[in-house]
């Protein structure tokens, strides 16, 4: 059978899905889920950025984010930020972390943003904010750059929900007088902005957690690195760059 890909404009998760068992997930049971297989990535990819199979993007201002299922080429991309948060128990003690890769080598790892009472999604927001300054500063030096998050709540935030929530005051879209609070509000605005800037020189994408994804297991475990030094601030990790010792780690 030849291999398909499945694009998802409306659904749990939204992008570019090379099974069909995961595509079936986010959108099973999914009221007004919009999705279909293509039989090429190149064809799937076109679409998804169109926002429908015939184009014709809901807001051409919006960069739509790209989701990947399985692991990406390191080396692709001058500057690859993986980045990742971690509660235990959530909520719980949250922190933040990010594997940074230059030229396809682990150059740098970072931790940190520790809080004693935080939530996934505030250390998965925490870790993209932190990846896109890094990515700002290799966008400035003439870089190609990519960040790759696990977190989809994360990336819609940044780069498609937060489009529309600014057209409505930031408020949620329907949201009756007074309502439609977003959580997270001022670090969503701030991780917005940013993005917006960059989003043309950018590639956000989104990958999955606990796969075995060079890249996101080191950032995993600097997520509880933060945890066990209760780090405040956001802070480069200097014990070693051996991906091995690091998988050794308590994950997140």
């Amino acid at each position: 059978m030849a291999k398909k890909y499945y694009v998802v404009w409306s659904g749990r998760e939204t992008g570019v899905f090379n099974d069909w068992s995961t595509c079936k997930k986010s959108i099973d049971k999914f009221s007004g889920a919009r999705y279909k297989s293509f039989p090429s990535l190149v064809e799937a990819e076109a679409a998804f950025a169109r926002g429908g199979p015939g184009g014709g993007a809901v807001n051409s201002n919006k960069k739509p984010s790209k989701s990947i299922t399985d692991a990406s080429s390191l080396g692709k991309y001058e500057v690859e930020i993986y980045c990742d948060g971690g509660c235990d128990p959530n909520p719980g003690k949250a922190g933040s972390g990010s594997a940074v890769y230059r030229e396809g080598k682990l150059a740098e790892l970072w931790y940190g943003l520790f809080n004693s009472h935080g939530t996934n999604n505030t250390a998965e927001l925490n870790a993209l904010h932190q990846s896109l300054l890094v990515a700002e500063n290799a966008i400035k030096a003439k870089k190609t750059v990519a960040i790759y998050c696990d977190s989809q709540y994360s990336i819609n935030c940044a780069s498609v929900w937060a489009y529309d929530w600014k057209k409505n005051d930031w408020k949620k879209k329907g949201a009756k007088k007074g309502g439609g609070e977003i959580k997270n509000l001022d670090l969503i605005k701030e991780i917005h902005g940013l993005y917006d800037r960059i989003q043309d020189d950018l590639q956000l994408l989104h990958v999955k957690a606990h796969v075995g994804i060079e890249g996101n297991e080191p950032a995993d475990r600097m997520t509880m690195i933060a945890v066990d030094r209760q780090e405040l601030s956001y802070t480069q990790y200097t014990d070693g760059l051996d991906i091995g010792a690091l998988l050794n780690m308590r994950s997140g």
